[in-house]
């Protein structure tokens, strides 16, 4: 077996498999399956998703969409969201 994600033990197979199934962006097969949603936020398996894409649906790197990326958040007190006390 061929792991493509190895923060969420992703592998190639269900990748495909996704694929396959019609799923061909990124984001929905992040959604799917959580490749690209470990500690490394995809730096290691989103290229290689994005290959896999193309090489199955014909199309170039360029036409694979690319990920939504969301910038980390920080936690915030439970007070400070009900307009109570406490610090952000």
């Amino acid at each position: 077996m061929t792991i493509i994600c190895r923060c969420e033990d992703v592998s190639l197979e269900e990748i495909r498999r996704l694929i396959s199934e019609g799923y061909t962006s990124i984001d929905e097969i992040k959604r799917l399956c959580r490749a690209g949603m470990g500690p490394c936020q995809g730096r290691t398996c989103r290229h290689l998703i994005a290959q896999e894409i193309a090489r199955m649906t014909g199309k170039t790197l360029a036409e694979v969409e690319l990920p939504t990326f969301r910038p980390p958040t920080r936690p915030v007190k439970l007070g400070v969201v009900a307009g109570g006390e406490g610090d952000a």
